[in-house]
Order: C-alpha cells, then sequence, then structure tokens
C-alpha cells in the first residue's frame, strides 16, 4: 500500500496550539475528515514528525511558527489512474513541473462522484509523470481550482518541486490572481476581506465565513462598473477552498454565474464567472521567478462585452 506524504508549515496564527489540534485544522482544508484520536494514532505509529528534529512528537506538543510537520499516511483504497484523452493546454513544461491553463468545467483530480475524465487523467493520457507525492488520486497536485473555475495552476511532477511548491503554498508566498464579475456594484476601488472560512453549520456542503474557521485573506481590485455588477481582479494571500466565492458573497456581492453561493436570477453562464489569470513563484530547482497570465476565457469576455453595451443587466 502506497503512502501518501504531506507538508504542512506553521503559520503565526496558529502558534502555541497542540499538535493534534492543529493537524485536525490543517487536513480539514484538505478536504480530509480527521479527528483528534486518528492523528493520536499516527503520532504513536511515527507516521508524524517534525522535519527539523530526531526525537518523535506527541500529540500535546505546542506548535512554534515555521515549523514544517511532516505526515506519512496510507492510502486507504489505493486508486489505479487511467489515462483519458482530455483536452489540455499545457503553458509550461520541464522536468520539475507543469503549468496548465483549465478550462472551465473540468476537475482537476478523480474524486467521488468523478472518476474519470479530469486533468489528471488527461495529462497521464500525454505522457506527463506526476509526482506520487500528493497521494494515488491526486500525483502532483500543489493546489486546485474548482471545477467550474477556469485558468492557471501548477501541478508537480518532481517530489522536490512538490515539496517546495507546498511550502510556497503555505507560506503564501505563491502568486495567484483571478478575474471576477460580481453581483452589484462595490463601491470601494479596492479592498481586502480578513474573514475566517469554515464549513456552514446550517449547509455542509457549502463552506461560510464562521468564528473559529481558518484564518483567510483575499484583496480586491475593481477593474470596471456596470449598472448592476463590477468586473474586479481577486488577490488570494491565503487559498481555502472557494475563497474568492465565499468572501464575496460575504460582503454582499457574490460572483456571476456561482450555483452554491450567488442568486437564482444572474447572468448567462456555466458557473462562477471567475478566471485564475496570473501565476507567479519561485522555480523548485532553479530558483527563477517565474509568471503566467491566462487570458480571458470567452464566456467572460462574451459578458463584459454585453455589459458594456447594457445587453445584460
Amino acid at each position: 500500500m502506497e503512502d501518501r506524504v504531506l507538508y504542512f508549515q506553521v503559520e503565526s496564527e496558529s502558534e502555541g496550539l497542540r499538535l493534534d489540534k492543529w493537524l485536525v485544522q490543517v487536513l480539514q482544508d484538505e478536504e480530509m475528515d480527521i479527528s483528534r484520536s486518528q492523528i493520536q494514532e499516527w503520532i504513536k505509529h511515527d507516521c508524524i514528525s517534525e522535519t527539523t528534529r530526531k526525537s518523535r512528537v506527541k500529540a500535546s506538543d505546542p506548535v512554534e511558527t515555521g515549523h514544517i510537520y511532516q505526515i506519512k499516511l496510507p492510502e486507504p483504497e489505493p486508486v489505479e489512474l487511467q489515462p483519458d484523452p482530455v483536452s489540455i493546454q499545457i503553458v509550461y513544461e520541464d522536468e520539475h513541473l507543469v503549468v496548465v491553463d483549465k478550462q472551465r468545467g473540468l476537475v482537476v483530480h478523480p474524486a467521488a462522484g468523478h472518476p474519470r475524465g479530469t486533468l489528471v487523467n488527461g495529462l497521464l493520457y500525454l505522457g506527463v509523470r506526476l509526482s506520487a507525492l500528493g497521494g494515488t488520486a491526486r500525483p502532483g497536485v500543489v493546489h486546485r481550482i474548482d471545477k467550474d473555475t477556469s485558468g492557471l495552476l501548477v501541478l508537480a511532477k518532481s517530489d522536490l518541486a512538490y515539496h517546495k511548491l507546498s511550502l510556497q503554498l503555505q507560506a503564501h508566498s505563491m502568486l495567484r490572481s483571478y478575474a471576477a464579475i460580481a453581483h452589484g456594484v462595490l463601491p470601494h476601488q479596492e479592498g481586502t476581506i480578513d474573514a475566517p472560512i469554515g464549513r456552514d453549520p446550517k449547509q455542509r456542503q457549502r463552506l461560510a465565513v464562521v468564528a473559529g474557521g481558518k484564518p483567510a485573506i483575499t484583496h480586491f481590485f475593481v477593474k470596471e462598473r456596470f449598472e448592476q455588477y463590477t468586473f474586479l481582479d481577486c488577490r488570494l494571500e491565503t487559498g481555502r477552498t472557494h475563497q474568492i466565492r465565499v468572501h464575496m458573497a460575504y460582503i454582499g456581492h457574490p460572483l456571476a454565474g456561482d450555483p452554491l453561493y450567488g442568486p437564482r436570477h444572474t447572468l448567462p453562464i456555466d458557473g462562477q464567472a471567475l478566471h485564475a489569470k496570473e501565476l507567479g513563484f519561485v522555480h523548485p530547482a532553479s530558483g527563477e521567478h517565474m509568471r503566467f497570465e491566462s487570458p480571458l476565457p470567452s464566456d467572460m469576455e462574451r459578458l463584459l462585452m454585453e455589459l458594456r453595451l447594457g445587453l445584460q443587466t
């Protein structure tokens, strides 16, 4: 049975938390519902270690800012990935990583309800070998974008790339900028939404701004205003699941087309009007600063043109 290896770096806001409690929180961001008792079992079996010390960790250890923990956990149900002919636009590739411009409607990796036809299946079909560190069903997946969000993401081909890109993501040093169309007219030219995100206690399939949620920060910049909509850039400082969608809904400006957080009456687009337009990181092997840009997809370009002409209200 193959081990899945995860790395997590302690952020300043988690300083002093018990190790087992902190790991419950960070694993929730990986959409893993793991109890503290299970984590304590992993600790007993030396599945969890702190990368700078040789001694065994304890569940009650207080975590310190900057420390990196490694978790080795077995995959309970190994999945044998199958190659599928999927339309994929590769914008950059070398021996360590691959940058992809994902179309709207494509799932990043196999999961319940989407066992085939994902981005990962498509890369396998093209002969792209991804790092196994992401797990059997998520090889090389450092970060994701939602099925109905288009745009740029990077996947790791080497273990070195997976490790170093994951650390950049956790340190908030990876540049991820999105173009979005939101309901309503934002009054401020720019702003920051600093509000914790966790599971919505009333609707478990949704996330929401909740007390005790994980810290989440989104910066927004207005690009263009229309009668009932706003075109804006959103830059992630943190990277919680659905973060931009949740934050924009929280301030009363849900994304157009968002089936989960937006209103029924919206713009005609298949999924939320959200596009990962800019991606930047330090290359894990060369140390080179890399930056990629993706043009707006045709569906969002069409909506903007119609809004400018007053054809959409």
